[in-house]
Order: structure tokens, then C-alpha cells, then sequence
């Protein structure tokens, strides 16, 4: 369904296309709101850097077609801002890391080392999955606490019996 709501919102061209889909969201409330963002959260996984400008393009019409995402929930009050931001710094970390070094296993850890917390990582990612985790996670960090995206070069693995 995640699938479906993105391809729709995409192919909302004319205004008769962008008034019905507005009536479906909205008549679907919730549900069908959290299933327009969940697809566009699964398709900035893996857009690729030729993409940027016209997946920004399509945030920017989500927005025209619901400006008040909050009404569907308080949380989301915020949410194209948000998934703006993460897309630029998606788009940061992709001019960074040339093509071919992205291939390859990766991984995020988030510490803040004035703290008790354990640190957190989120191993084995392609690097599509590890820019789009850390472009998430970057806005919230907290007072000392950051932020890694690496690349593994060598890994070995025991699993215990």
C-alpha cells in the first residue's frame, strides 16, 4: 500500500488527478497518511544522487497537496521540514562518498561518551540504507553525542552455538 500511495502521489499531474488524491487521503485520514509517508520514506532509502532535485520536487508537492499534515497526527506537524532535511543531508553525504567507493557493507554508531547509555549501531547496511539512517538520525542528535556513518573494510563474524 506504501508502494501505491507514493506511485499516486507521483502521478498527480492535473488538478482533477491532485483533487481526487487529496479526497482519498483525506477521506482514508491516518492510515492512508501514514501509508503516503511511508513510501516516501521507503523511496528516500534509495534515491539515487540523478534523483535529489526531483524527489525534493515531490516533497514540495506532498506539502502543496497537504499543508497541515498535522491534522492526520500531531507528530507530523513538522514532517516535510523534516524529510527536507533529510534529504539534504542525504544529499551532502552522497557528494561526499564518490559512486564507486559505496559499495560494500556499512554501518552507523551513535555514542554520546559524557553518558551511561550503550552505544548504538546499526551494522550490515548497503550504503543506500546507512546515508538514509544517518540523514535520520543526524537532526536529533543531543549535547555531545555523535554521529558515524563508516564503511566496513574488514569483518569477521562468529555465532555462538
Amino acid at each position: 500500500m506504501s508502494h501505491v500511495a507514493w506511485e499516486q502521489l507521483v502521478c498527480a499531474v492535473s488538478e482533477q488527478k491532485q483533487a481526487d488524491y487529496q479526497q482519498f487521503i483525506q477521506n482514508g485520514g491516518y492510515s492512508a497518511f501514514h501509508h503516503l509517508l511511508e513510501g516516501i520514506k521507503q523511496k528516500l532509502r534509495h534515491v539515487q544522487d540523478s534523483e535529489i532535485k526531483q524527489f525534493g520536487q515531490w516533497i514540495d508537492h506532498a506539502q502543496q497537496l497537504f499543508p497541515e499534515p498535522g491534522i492526520f497526527s500531531p507528530s507530523w506537524s513538522r514532517i516535510w521540514e523534516e524529510l527536507k532535511q533529510i534529504l539534504a543531508i542525504k544529499s551532502g553525504i552522497m557528494q561526499q562518498i564518490p559512486i564507486e567507493e559505496r559499495s560494500g557493507e556499512w554501518q552507523i554508531i551513535i555514542d554520546n561518551p559524557l553518558s551511561i547509555q550503550e552505544i548504538v549501531c546499526h551494522p550490515a547496511l548497503s550504503f543506500d540504507e546507512a546515508a538514509y539512517l544517518y540523514s535520520y538520525f543526524r537532526p536529533g542528535l543531543e549535547k555531545n553525542e555523535y554521529i558515524r556513518l563508516q564503511k566496513v573494510l574488514s569483518l569477521m563474524t562468529d555465532v555462538g552455538y
